[in-house]
């Protein structure tokens, strides 16, 4: 295999708390099969708070990943939590730049990959794969999971500005910009319109077939026998801004009000949620607690086993998300439940649900019309009439077809970029 991409990717096990690395390992394990061996540039394990060592044996076999040099300006130059703004410019890991940039040019310098890939929401990354780019001369390919400036994000200002430089800078001097989703896609195009649209690419995220197991088919589950309540699922986080459960918390205790539900037909899970307190004491609060429950975290596994288990799968995504769209939807696609959407009808979430003809979504914030929806989507349940994900589109939404698409990506911009001795690393 002569083709090589080294990926630069802050979220990389044993990190936790972020869905990212999902993106990274798996673009990792699927390239070989389309004639890409990848290499892999990170962080340094004590870089990061959050750690599941468990992790590390996702990591396929043979890989080549370099631990670079990092610290985190919060865990590593601050007290008691404090830390000063300039440590911390564009993010609290600027210091992985500081070996990251020497050890990917050692990189470069010894295997002579063909293109660098970095992926964001760490804007250091995107800061190190400009550097290697500008330096080695190399085609690079930036992959925003999400979009660098947000109306509301960065707050601080000189922390926007450093942002908004390495966004300008990763923009126009990358070969391809990659995105999630088509609103981010198209909201960067609209910002940028002197660039040329070829430029911009979607590649959205997916699910893992190897996590599901060899014994999940993709046969969808019949009408429920009688007697046994539905079971509803959310898998992840829920908070106050954006993912609020209250609204539909709300419309469970006016359906139960009305007998609609209770615990004798409905049974609603909120699995690893958070903030388990306070999710609890909303619950209460709502009077629902026969109904709804909240549940631990579990393995990654485990939990896409309970997704297989379940009558029909909820999703929280509300407007300040409206550019985005959560991990687990691929992974709701794949299970092959049908799906009831708490959205913003304008948003990318509710745009994906409905091109894949999910009509099962009411806004996010109005408990009334959750309520109205909530009791058809139940009633479809229990006629075993609710849609599910076609065969077509589990296929589609598969990790390894996104790596295809990124070796294509791949393909062009090494096919397109003249032969050269690199800068600076010989």
């Amino acid at each position: 295999m002569h083709k090589r991409a080294l990926l630069i990717a802050f979220h990389f096990p044993p990190q936790a708390g972020s869905s990212g690395i999902q993106r990274t390992l798996s673009f990792s394990r699927h390239l070989p099969a389309s004639g890409w061996e990848p290499m892999v540039l990170t962080a340094r394990e004590r870089i990061y708070i959050n750690q599941n060592p468990s992790q590390l044996a996702s990591i396929p076999p043979g890989l080549q990943v370099r631990r670079a040099f990092g610290l985190d300006a919060k865990l590593h130059l601050g007290w008691r939590g404090r830390y000063l703004n300039a440590t911390a410019l564009p993010d609290r890991w600027a210091t992985w730049c500081l070996g990251a940039i020497p050890a990917g040019l050692s990189m470069i310098r010894a295997e002579r990959p063909h293109v660098i890939w970095s992926t964001f929401p760490i804007p250091t990354a995107h800061l190190i794969g400009l550097a290697l780019h500008r330096l080695t001369g190399l085609p690079w390919i930036a992959d925003f999971r999400d979009p660098m400036l947000q109306p509301a994000y960065p707050t601080d200002k000189t922390q926007r500005r450093v942002y908004g430089w390495i966004e300008n800078q990763t923009i126009r001097r990358c070969s391809k910009a990659v995105f999630t989703t088509h609103g981010a896609m198209m909201s960067y195009r609209q910002r940028f319109p002197d660039l040329a649209a070829e430029k911009f690419v979607v590649i959205e995220n997916g699910y893992d077939e190897d996590m599901f197991g060899p014994d999940t088919g993709n046969a969808p589950q019949a009408a429920p026998d009688a007697g046994r309540p539905l079971m509803l699922v959310h898998s992840g986080l829920l908070y106050n801004t954006g993912r609020d459960p209250s609204p539909f918390l709300d419309a469970v205790a006016r359906l139960k009000a009305r007998a609609v539900v209770g615990a004798a037909n409905l049974r609603i899970v909120l699995r690893a949620p958070g903030n388990i307190p306070g999710i609890n004491a909303l619950i209460e609060r709502h009077g629902v607690a026969d109904i709804v429950t909240t549940a631990p975290s579990v393995p990654y596994a485990q939990a896409l086993a309970e997704m297989l288990t379940a009558d029909g799968l909820l999703l929280f995504q509300g407007t300040p998300f409206n550019n985005q769209i959560p991990a687990k939807v691929y992974e709701y696609f794949r299970a092959q439940r049908p799906i009831f959407g708490l959205v913003d009808h304008g948003g990318e979430t509710a745009r994906t649900l409905a091109a894949a003809g999910f009509g099962d979504a009411a806004l996010i914030d109005d408990a009334a019309e959750i309520a109205t929806r909530l009791a058809h989507f139940l009633d479809r349940l229990r006629a075993g009439g609710a849609h599910v994900a076609p065969a077509e589109l589990v296929a589609q939404s598969s990790r390894s077809h996104r790596a295809r698409q990124l070796a294509a990506v791949f393909d062009e911009v090494a096919g397109a970029s003249r032969p050269r001795e690199l800068r600076h690393v010989a």
